[in-house]
């Protein structure tokens, strides 16, 4: 696992030439090279990045699921998240395209630092790239070189908002772009699991879990307006487990999340996540990945 805190440390692990700004950077993916001698790599980066890759069938891992580019072009990971991804090496076809990387210190003391966080499609339950024709593609791509001009020329007081301005145009056709997706692609089935996995997504983002606890089957079904066993067996159809072992899954990956990207104790992990008593967490830690929480910690170390 690659902990990577700036973008100089990217450029460095994809042996690419520094950036040439600290906090901003376009990059030609054809140009990265992993520095690895593995057939995959794992980061948990420090900063958002979105990407537009050409010739990147298949899957990589996006935290605990399989993230899907096959008919898709374009991916929105946030800071903290866990990447798989296959390295490509010679002779195999290298991916084209544009990776745009941007540390969240660009974004301080703006609108966007906040309101970045409402898009959706940075989160762990997306798990399919999105679809542009030619003509969008075009358009996403002109918005990204327009950045990387801006951070190319002379840095003034302009700067940054005219880059964050791009930045949200950006995320604006994504979104709109994403929607269209959703609609098209006629996944109106998985209404309900996309709902779950926001309910999941918000809990677990709260600061008092302490007090508020580990989400209730019964509660989550109530609040998704169909019974507990209509709801498990939509998930045992879907995904193999029911609810509660879904729930499981969403916390172990929170809790390795946690694990692998801050020095809280094991105590702390289990307290934040919504455990009374950090054995019953290490219990199920153990059950659902074969290691303690600090067998996992010290793997990456």
């Amino acid at each position: 696992m690659h902990n990577i805190k700036s973008i100089s440390e990217y450029h460095q692990l994809a042996n690419l030439p520094k950036p040439e700004h600290p906090l901003v950077s376009l990059v030609d993916y054809s140009q990265v090279n992993y520095q690895t001698d593995g057939d995959e790599i794992s980061i948990v980066s420090g900063h958002y990045s979105i990407a537009l890759k050409r010739g990147m069938s298949g899957k990589f891992r996006y935290g605990q699921q399989p993230y899907d580019f096959d008919e898709g072009l374009m991916s929105f990971v946030s800071p903290g998240q866990v990447i798989t991804v296959k390295v490509h090496r010679e002779p195999n076809p290298h991916p084209t395209g544009w990776l745009l990387l941007i540390h969240p210190d660009f974004l301080w003391n703006t609108p966007l630092a906040t309101r970045i966080k409402n898009y959706e499609f940075f989160g762990y339950h997306i798990h399919e790239a999105l679809f542009l024709s030619e003509k969008e593609e075009k358009s996403m791509i002109g918005i990204m070189e327009n950045i990387r001009e801006e951070y190319h020329s002379n840095i003034d007081q302009f700067s940054q908002n005219i880059i964050i301005s791009q930045v949200e145009v950006l995320l604006s056709y994504a979104e709109r772009f994403y929607q269209r997706q959703f609609i098209t692609r006629k996944i109106s089935n998985h209404e309900i699991l996309g709902r779950l996995e926001t309910i999941l997504r918000r809990h677990f983002a709260q600061d008092n879990l302490a007090s508020v606890g580990l989400p209730v089957v019964e509660e989550i079904a109530d609040q998704l307006n169909v019974s507990s066993g209509y709801l498990s067996s939509l998930l045992k159809v879907h995904t193999g487990l029911n609810t509660q072992q879904h729930i499981h899954e969403k916390l172990i990956e929170k809790a390795k999340e946690k694990l692998s990207t801050t020095q809280l104790s094991v105590s702390e992990i289990a307290y934040g996540l919504g455990f009374e008593h950090s054995q019953s967490f290490s219990r199920l830690f153990k059950s659902k990945t074969k290691l303690s929480p600090l067998e996992f910690r010290q793997s990456f170390n």
